[in-house]
This record gives C-alpha cells, structure tokens and sequence, in this order.
C-alpha cells in the first residue's frame, strides 16, 4: 500500500503541474437571454442536467425543470428542439417542440442519430427522429411500477429512470431505474427488456454476487465500457460498483475510501452525493461528485480517484481558469466529447462548461 502511495505521488508530480497549465475551463452555455434561437453563450438555461453529442457535432442538452431538449449548434448556437417548457406527459406522435415532459435527467444519441430521453417522472423512455420532426414512445407505458422484463420494453412498467447509457456497440441501451433499485437493460434490436443488476431489495451487495440477484441502495446513474463492464454509481450508497462480463458484482469506491489514492497519494475525499458517470476513452470512469461540487476520475488500472474539475468550494468562479481552481456548483453530468474535451452541466449555475485540454 504504502508504495502504492509513493508511485502514485510521483506520477502526481510529474503529471499534473503540465496538465493543469494546459486545461482551462470554457463556458459553453449559460447567460441571461430567454428568447430561443441565440447564441449559447447568451442563452438562459434551467437546470440543465443531460449532455450528449451526434456525429455532425452538434450537442443535445435536456433541462430538468426547465422541461426542455436544446440544441447546441458547432458554430455555437442555441435552439429549441422539444418542449413546451411545461411540465406534463404529451405529445407523442407529433412535433417534438409540442411535447410535454417531467423532469427529464439523461439523453443518449445513437450512432444513428435517434436521440433517446430519459423523462424521469413520467417513468418512461421517449424517442426523437434524427432530423427532429417526431417524438415517439420507445420504453415504458408512462405508469409507475415494475414488470416486463423478458417482453417489449414499451409495455414494460418502470420507476423514476435516472439515467440511460448506450454499450460502445451501440446495440444495448442500459437504464438506471432507481425506484426500483434496478439496472435494466434494452436489446436495441429485439427491444426486449431485462434486469442485469438489483433484486429490488435495499443494501450492499456482497462482492463477487451475482449482480441481478444482489441488493443496491440506490443506482442514480449507469455506463458501460468497451470491455464489457457496466459501472452503476449510488446516490446515497456514495459507491461506485461495477457489474463484469460475467455478470458478477464488485464495489470500487464505497463509504470507505482508504484503499484509494487522490492525484498527491493522499486518501481521497470520499464520495457524496454523486449524480452521473460516464466511461471515457481510455476506459476510466467519469463522476459528477454532485454534493462536493467535483468532477472526479477513477483511473480503474490504478485504483486511484482524482480531481479533474472544481474548488470543491460551491460557486461559479473560475471560467477561463484552471479547471481544478473553478467553482461549480452541484454538476449533475460529465460526458467526454470525441475531440477530448469534457462538458460539465454544473446544474445550479444553470450552465454547461467544458474543460479544454
């Protein structure tokens, strides 16, 4: 353990003075403005929580109270794609911008194109066309509960889904249904759904543990690697676990934390309250440490957790600065973008950032 610590200190020295002087941390969007279109940058935004791109480089962000999917155009600026901006459960079938949704708190974009919402209160999954003329139903039929698994995902009962993940492939769409204390997933192919991780029952799954038939506290957010492996991080278990191939479960940061090692060999900070991961492309793990006002990375080859953005301090200072000297304020997504950079919704600044390495 101990040299473990020494290596780790090492590497801390030799590495992050040059990658702090190189990364700034950018606004992206977020200001005072409420009529749509306009540039980002100018836009007012309410709560924005999911991020995600497609491939001609636009970005896709969903507003948890804003009740709103904008659009983030490459030369930067900033539309309405769905919602009225209020709250409700309607609008399948037609033009997205007449839709109603609940609390949405996550988005993926397919390969494709289709760009999937997770609208979180109204227990169920919905689907935008690539060119955004039609929203559909895709997962669940709007009604709390829990049911369907081996049958078709759109007659399938679910509870609050918290988050939605896609495999590298693409061909499994994975669903944190936190109220029922489940990780689901859904063949993109045969659309059936099923449990991979969670019995419904509340506590600590053993190591090891066949992940379906083992507990979870409460599963907030999920994402899969390129190895098979689906990391589920816990909002108040304060965990980060992981499910492999083999359908097995192990926790890598729990309330203890003495087995890890910060960016300086130290113990880390534990976990509070985090809301999102994601994988990036070198196979590491991604957290929005919600609660501490921190964007982490759990380097999973070294068993280390370190800062990459935020004081720890809650606040909105910093912009054009170093990321680690930066004030956020309860981020509630991180998403690593193909060119490198990673965008932050910092949630309660009503803004998304981004580190530019």
């Amino acid at each position: 353990m101990q040299n473990r610590r020494v290596i780790a200190w090492c590497l801390a020295l030799l590495v992050a003075p040059g990658w702090i002087k190189a990364a700034e941390l950018v606004l992206v969007a977020g200001g005072t403005r409420a009529t749509l279109p306009c540039a980002a940058l100018e836009a007012k935004l309410d709560a924005p929580f999911g991020v995600d791109f497609n491939r001609q480089g636009t970005c896709f962000v969903v507003e948890m109270t804003g009740q709103r999917v904008l659009a983030i155009s490459p030369t930067g600026e900033l539309s309405l794609l769905a919602g009225t901006g209020e709250k409700g459960n309607s609008g399948d079938g037609g033009p997205p911008p007449a839709a109603r949704f609940n609390g949405m708190h996550s988005l993926v974009v397919a390969p494709s194109g289709e760009i999937y919402l997770a609208d979180t209160w109204n227990h169920r999954v919905r689907k935008i066309d690539p060119q955004g003329k039609s929203i559909e139903a895709f997962a669940g039929t709007g009604t709390k509960g829990f049911s369907g698994d081996g049958g078709p995902a759109r007659s399938a009962e679910f509870g609050g889904i918290y988050c939605l993940a896609l495999d590298p492939p693409a061909s499994r769409m994975y669903l944190a249904d936190l109220d029922n204390r489940r990780i689901r997933m859904i063949d993109l192919q045969s659309g059936v759904v099923t449990t991979i991780a969670g019995n419904g029952a509340s506590g600590e799954p053993a190591d090891g543990a066949l992940a379906r038939e083992a507990p979870l506290v409460d599963p907030r957010a999920v994402a899969a690697d390129a190895r098979g492996n689906v990391y589920i991080l816990e909002r108040k278990g304060d965990a980060l676990r992981v499910v492999d191939a083999a359908g097995k479960i192990r926790t890598l940061i729990g309330k203890s934390v003495a087995e890890l090692v910060d960016e300086e060999g130290r113990t880390p900070r534990p976990l509070k309250g985090p809301k999102h991961l994601s994988v990036d492309h070198d196979g590491n793990v991604l957290v929005a440490d919600t609660e501490n006002h921190l964007i982490r990375k759990y380097i999973v080859g070294e068993r280390r957790l370190v800062n990459i953005a935020g004081s720890g301090k809650g606040g909105n200072g910093g912009i054009g600065g170093s990321p680690l000297a930066a004030e956020l304020k309860q981020p509630h997504g991180v998403y690593e973008h193909a060119s490198g950079e990673i965008f932050i919704s910092d949630s309660s600044n009503d803004r998304v950032v981004k580190i530019r390495p």
